[in-house]
């Protein structure tokens, strides 16, 4: 096989992989024009159409999927027996894709990035912040970081950080103004900076004591869906905020922020590494979750 016809049955595969033209593109490292002219080079060299495509799907003709079937598998086995190589290296290389969501971003993995980059130069990492309900999987990522609850019981999971509470919070300014509440049903009566996930939901704030939970609905004049932002604005006295006890405790060491219905707090799940089961992890995965054993507090 030449190498553009391999080059060609690449980016057809990683096309229907992504399942997009434009992300492909992105992924591989091309301009769009330079894989379009690709996938036509293949189907003309082939003397069959592989995609059905217009501006909004794209889609498998038969001979498309015969294709893809038959070369998968040996995709597969060549990646496999590059990656095997890493094993004779003194150090690995290679990149490392991660999937991580916001609070983990900053708490968990920022203050690992200098000291990992510097023990594994040979290692890159391609780090996606998002806090939606990714399948690392499908979206091609070897590893994610996201809290234990969250994540399919078929994947491999190393907790990544202790648990922590999810706990209201105010400022001194708010609470100057407003009554501190006592139960959580006087939060009813408050300012609340509400917060929308990835799937497009309020996050609904939840309580428990004494096996007794509650959950409740809250309103404010503000909605965000980027914890910092919600950080920000609970400080400047905009409302009443509602998240991880640990992503803010400096800022409740500092006094800047008060936590509430402390004795109401539940204790979430920690955060964990997870990725697919499979015989033979890449080198950079390796090594990454050797240094996150050593260096995190779990």
């Amino acid at each position: 096989m030449r190498g553009t016809e391999f080059a060609e049955l690449r980016v057809f595969m990683e096309v229907v992989e992504q399942g997009n033209f434009a992300r492909a593109a992105a992924y591989l490292g091309l301009a769009p024009s330079t894989l379009s002219q690709t996938m036509r080079s293949l189907e003309e060299r082939l003397g069959v159409r592989l995609l059905h495509r217009t501006t909004r799907s794209l889609s498998l003709t038969e001979a498309g999927e015969h294709l893809l079937a038959r070369i998968r598998p040996a995709f597969g086995e060549l990646l496999a027996a590059v990656e095997s190589i890493n094993d004779f290296r003194d150090t690995p290389v290679g990149t490392l894709r991660l999937s991580v969501s916001t609070i983990p971003a900053q708490m968990i993995l920022a203050p690992l990035l200098k000291g990992f980059l510097g023990e594994y130069p040979g290692i890159g990492l391609d780090i996606t912040v998002d806090s939606t309900h990714v399948d690392i999987v499908k979206g091609r990522f070897d590893a994610g970081i996201r809290y234990g609850r969250l994540i399919a019981q078929d994947m491999v999971m190393i907790k990544a950080s202790p648990p922590s509470r999810i706990i209201a919070v105010a400022s001194p300014e708010y609470l100057a103004v407003h009554s501190v509440p006592k139960t959580p049903l006087e939060l009813q009566k408050h300012s609340c900076i509400r917060f929308r996930m990835g799937n497009q939901q309020l996050l609904v704030w939840e309580f428990e004591r004494n096996q007794r939970k509650i959950e409740i609905g809250v309103s404010g004049p503000l909605i965000v869906n980027d914890v910092d932002l919600m950080v920000k604005a609970a400080r400047d006295g905009i409302g009443i905020g509602y998240m991880a006890e640990a992503y803010i405790e400096q800022d409740i060491a500092d006094g800047k922020l008060i936590p509430m219905l402390t004795d109401w707090s539940p204790v979430y799940d920690s955060w964990y590494l997870y990725y697919a089961s499979r015989h033979h992890l890449p080198a950079p995965l390796k090594a990454f979750i050797q240094f996150l054993r050593e260096k995190a507090d779990p």
